[in-house]
């Protein structure tokens, strides 16, 4: 039985973590900040061991080490505003990620720092499992900050795993999702008349991956702790889907508004609603890029393999949409 600590317990990806290896006998420390209630993707309360108040962005996250001995510290606790001023985005996910290393190293713990696969930027093709580079451009601030708060974990001279999902929906089987990320705005926006032009590369992917693979990969990694030390591992789909599978999949259902796929280069933002600008703003580039994810790692390390990232899984994570009227649903018969 491990005894694991997990920063931002309230967040999507930290509660589904803490509700795993609860589930499995594992002792559970769930780290909140504000928010008093750790819940699984499923918005079942999870059954830890302890729950602390900390704040990633004071020394030692504001707990006591010695009294906090853990075997795995996951680091889940970032911002993930991605237009957040970098100061802002310094401060919690690069010097927080120094506040939660300390933690660990204070008390004997082991250190699995949950990042993203787009700190491969603005790079395209084959994405290695390594470092990220020196040098590499970023699209936007969170990314930038996610890659010098991973420098800072290889830098710390701990023993560390470092995770990377790429961008994280619902559940394969049900599309069950507690909360709708942010990028889901861009699906509402078309599907309410909002955004009637969806600009989207020819060749462009999204990586988009159940949140069922990413909680349970990070759950073995901690569990395989020893034999994953100093990996950089993918939690990202088996095969990317077409960037504009999004706008396909509102197509798919009469009762929405259908939006038409441009190419970005004959784009013009400014015909679009003021909200509408906003968020492709900030996910625009999202749609113009392919980056391929080498993901061996997971596999090889702790067995997982990704579940079918296909048309028929969109369609169950609109269909459960439906039903937390997240998005307009269809006519009675």
């Amino acid at each position: 039985m491990l005894t694991v600590l997990v920063t931002g317990a309230a967040g999507l990806i930290g509660g589904e973590v803490c509700a795993r290896l609860a589930a499995r006998g594992h002792r559970v420390i769930g780290m909140v900040h504000r928010r008093g209630e750790v819940l699984g993707n499923d918005g079942t309360p999870v059954p830890l061991a302890r729950m602390v108040d900390g704040d990633i962005t004071a020394p030692l996250m504001g707990l006591n080490p010695a009294e906090l001995r853990c075997d795995v510290v996951i680091h889940c606790a970032a911002s993930l505003v991605f237009d957040a001023p970098e100061p802002v985005l310094e401060a919690i996910n690069v010097e927080g990620t120094r506040n939660a290393l300390a933690f660990a190293q204070a008390a004997g713990a082991g250190f699995l720092h949950v990042s993203t696969a787009y700190v491969c930027g603005l790079e395209q093709g084959a994405i290695a499992e390594a470092p990220v580079p020196p040098g590499r451009k970023f699209a936007n601030n969170y990314e930038a900050s996610k890659a010098r708060g991973e420098a800072a974990v290889e830098q710390s001279g701990l023993p560390f795993v470092i995770a990377r999902p790429s961008i994280v929906l619902g559940d394969h089987a049900t599309g069950t999702i507690r909360d709708f990320p942010t990028l889901c705005n861009v699906f509402r926006l078309m599907a309410r008349g909002r955004l009637t032009q969806f600009p989207a590369a020819e060749g462009a992917t999204l990586d988009l991956v159940p949140i069922c693979h990413v909680a349970e990969g990070i759950a073995r990694l901690a569990e395989h702790f020893d034999a994953a030390q100093g990996h950089h591992v993918h939690l990202t789909a088996d095969s990317p889907l077409p960037a504009r599978a999004l706008a396909d999949a509102v197509c798919r259902h009469p009762h929405l508004q259908h939006p038409e796929v441009v190419d970005p280069a004959q784009f013009d933002i400014a015909v679009l609603p003021r909200v509408a600008q906003a968020m492709l703003a900030t996910y625009g580039s999202y749609f113009t890029r392919d980056p391929r994810f080498v993901a061996e790692n997971i596999t090889r390390l702790t067995g997982l393999t990704c579940p079918p990232t296909d048309a028929a899984w969109i369609d169950r994570l609109v269909a459960y949409a439906f039903t937390r009227d997240y998005l307009p649903s269809p006519p009675l018969a």
